[in-house]
């Protein structure tokens, strides 16, 4: 009994001893939040989020560790109304740069601490029209002046036409460096490293919890990336066109799949609206009644096909215009190199016989074999005749070609002339209403 009364004592005390403890070290937290890479949805998602979770858990600081070249200027006054409303401090450490979106949200921060070398500023938006120009700079000026900074200075990094001497005249943006930032008295302190920016701002030994994206999160800011962007593109592009060739919704599901993704990551990343997705979606059903409903008269196919161009650009968002186009461009250019490649260097394979349009003869090519046996045979359409197309005579698949008519995937056909290589067929429907007729 004197044992177990001793270790209860025992128990006791440390656990006394390690709750102050815990307690101590629970005020001591600081919460890191990476603003790195491009400021969209995803990223206002993580900074909402971890103000909310940094209350909970007491920590005693938020610290932005800043290094972007901007982004939407949407996702970042939604991060600057974040730490606004925080009741917690908001600090911002710039690691390498704050430009454009990047700016404002470092400006939000109470304290700003730069490393040197890294630079803020170069806050003019894309599209520039007075309305926007107007509408930012009065945001970067209050947010400026929410903790006593150059308003001045604030406003001259959206508008050029605004003086701020001596660190830029009327014409040029402004965007300044650590030291010209410290002498304009514009941030607090420049310190060569984070772990001594955390020292200047009070925040020595504390225990440093970083802050991590969602998987969605990961997923929406992984698709946005320009080269993900453009190969989903491409991969989407490509699987229209073998659905185009095969018409068994395989290789169309998947390209429709790829393009969902690039829709839906842009969205939730805040670069698109559902006007865009709208006119996504008119898009595809353009192509599919196209091919699938009423082939042949190209209206709906190619007011799909402009629809959905059309779509891809602006889903990048109006700021990233030009590289929604060079993304297109570069996707349209992959598509042809892939399918040309498929179709001339894998013929051979079970998988793509159902894809291209397989010769009869080798690459050592003679003379075309004789296919008058042909004549009034009859089998069934395995693609569309546009006049050209494959039909399956037989049980083999033959080029052929229509007398002029389009017929329908699965008609059936008949072989009504041959002349050389070239094999003529009619569907049995149009030869029965033609004999109806006479």
């Amino acid at each position: 009994m004197g044992r177990l009364f001793f270790l209860a004592l025992l128990v006791t005390g440390l656990v006394g001893m390690t709750l102050p403890a815990l307690a101590q070290r629970g005020g001591e937290l600081v919460l890191v939040v990476p603003i790195h890479g491009t400021i969209d949805g995803g990223m206002a998602h993580l900074v909402q989020r971890s103000i909310a979770e940094a209350q909970a858990q007491h920590v005693k600081a938020i610290v932005l560790d800043v290094n972007t070249f901007g982004g939407l200027v949407s996702a970042g006054t939604e991060i600057r109304d974040a730490i606004f409303a925080s009741p917690i401090p908001v600090y911002a450490y710039v690691s390498e740069r704050a430009w454009s979106a990047g700016a404002l949200v470092t400006l939000a921060a109470e304290k700003i601490v730069m490393a040197p070398g890294s630079s803020i500023g170069a806050a003019e938006p894309i599209p520039k029209s007075v309305k926007t120009v107007s509408a930012l700079r009065a945001e970067f000026e209050s947010t400026a002046r929410r903790y006593h900074r150059n308003t001045q200075i604030a406003g001259g990094m959206v508008d050029a036409t605004l003086d701020a001497p001596p660190y830029k005249n009327a014409g040029a943006i402004l965007s300044l460096t650590a030291d010209d930032a410290l002498s304009a008295h514009f941030v607090d302190a420049v310190e060569p490293s984070r772990g001594a920016a955390f020292a200047y701002l009070g925040l020595r030994g504390a225990h440093i919890i970083e802050g991590e994206y969602t998987f969605g999160e990961k997923i929406a800011r992984f698709a946005t990336d320009t080269q993900i962007s453009g190969l989903l593109i491409t991969l989407g592009f490509l699987g229209l066109l073998l659905e185009m060739q095969t018409l068994h919704g395989i290789a169309g599901t998947i390209g429709v799949g790829a393009l969902a993704l690039f829709f839906g990551a842009h969205v939730y990343a805040g670069f698109s609206n559902g006007l865009v997705i709208g006119l996504a979606l008119l898009g595809i059903v353009g192509i599919l009644f196209e091919l699938h409903v009423l082939p042949g008269h190209g209206l709906a196919g190619g007011l799909g096909v402009v629809a959905l161009l059309s779509a891809i650009v602006l889903a990048f968002g109006i700021p990233f215009f030009f590289v929604a186009v060079q993304s297109v461009a570069v996707a349209i250019v992959l598509t042809a190199i892939f399918f040309t490649l498929a179709t001339r260097f894998i013929p051979e394979s079970a998988f793509m016989r159902r894809i291209v349009f397989v010769g009869v003869q080798g690459p050592e090519y003679v003379a075309s074999a004789s296919h008058v046996n042909l004549i009034g045979q009859t089998g069934f359409a395995s693609s569309f005749l546009r006049p050209a197309g494959v039909a399956t005579i037989g049980g083999e698949r033959i080029d052929v070609l229509t007398e002029g008519e389009f017929v329908s995937a699965g008609s059936a056909v008949r072989v009504t002339r041959v002349e050389g290589a070239r094999i003529f067929v009619r569907s049995i429907d149009a030869l029965e209403r033609m004999g109806k007729e006479t």
